[in-house]
């Protein structure tokens, strides 16, 4: 349960079993203090006036043909955002959550980036999202298995919320979430990646990096400027030598943009230290410029990467009906 409410519960001297109490009303779908019958009326009514039970509630929704769900959510303060979950065989769930209301880093093929800066989430907003996400899998006799931190904002420009909500996911008495089963995916923020180096929790580390050149990424992602792939591929080595585990280059595939024989090649020489793992994405449309690979030169580009000893993945575009995929988030109508 949430560090807030614990500190109110503790400072007004109430006993340990209230926070359990708390918990398990929220894991059984109580949406307001009211709903929470089994603390004292006026225990609620004090708490309702201090803290929010939940710190994000359900906008709208909307459910793609393949069966992933998207939320707006909105936070207390009125900020909109997006969460979305993705439906897997065998009744499991992954949650992409969002950290950030908007974002500042302006990807060029990214809707989320075109929204611009908003503020941080915090922990509880964070945390929250994926408590939502866990009562709507066990609604459909599903679980919610895998959470990562691909959705709205740059997750290591707020570590400390990120953290904090990936330490309340993971515990066994948050949702109980292995630390291989959360990623975080981070556009080369170094600074962020070097205290993920430090995490006391070893989840899995994402780098978009879209690009194998520095002048291409710097075209399509603006903070390269500040640290170019060399250095940022650095800083993921650090972590990956931290954890023992690899780390996702994730690649999207654009026409024209990034994608020749070359650019495999150029990739290839930059990862072949058996430190990362390359999955190449599928472009889902935004109102940017660029178009995705057509199949073949996708598949040129992948034979490539193998000629050259890596073993790429295709991660295919879920939810992409109702701009739900990748890079598509930016609070449209759902």
């Amino acid at each position: 349960m949430t560090d807030q409410i614990a500190s109110i519960l503790k400072s007004w001297g109430e006993p340990a079993y209230r926070l359990k109490q708390v918990d398990d009303a929220r894991r059984a779908g109580a949406r307001d203090w009211d709903d929470v019958t089994t603390l004292p009326k006026d225990l609620r009514a004090r708490l309702a006036e201090v803290a929010p039970l939940w710190t994000v509630t359900p906008d709208a929704l909307a459910e793609s043909r393949d069966g992933t769900i998207k939320w707006r959510l909105r936070t207390v303060d009125g900020l909109a955002i997006e969460s979305v979950l993705i439906k897997h065989a065998r009744g499991r769930r992954t949650l992409c959550v969002s950290s950030q209301a908007g974002c500042a880093l302006g990807c060029r093929f990214c809707a989320t980036g075109a929204m611009g800066p908003g503020r941080d989430l915090t922990a509880r907003e964070i945390a929250d999202q994926a408590f939502l996400a866990a009562d709507v899998a066990r609604e459909a006799d599903a679980r919610l298995s895998n959470v990562v931190f691909m959705g709205m904002g740059e997750p290591l420009q707020n570590t400390s919320a990120v953290f904090g909500a990936i330490r309340e996911m993971h515990s066994p008495e948050g949702l109980g979430i292995s630390a291989r089963s959360i990623a975080v995916s981070t556009a080369g923020w170094v600074p962020g990646i070097e205290e993920m180096v430090a995490f006391d929790v070893p989840v899995r580390l994402a780098l978009s990096l879209h690009a194998a050149d520095d002048d291409t990424r710097t075209a399509l992602m603006p903070i390269n400027n500040r640290w170019p792939i060399a250095n940022v591929l650095a800083a993921c080595r650090r972590y990956a030598d931290r954890t023992g585990r690899r780390v996702f280059i994730e690649y999207l595939l654009l026409d024209g943009v990034n994608d020749s024989v070359a650019d495999a090649s150029r990739l290839a020489s930059q990862l072949r230290d058996g430190r990362f793992h390359v999955n190449l994405i599928e472009y889902n449309a935004t109102t940017g410029q660029y178009r995705g690979s057509p199949p073949e030169r996708a598949k040129r580009f992948a034979e490539a990467l193998q000629d050259a000893g890596l073993h790429p993945s295709f991660r295919r575009s879920r939810g992409a009906d109702i701009a739900a995929a990748c890079g598509q988030l930016a609070n449209t109508a759902v």
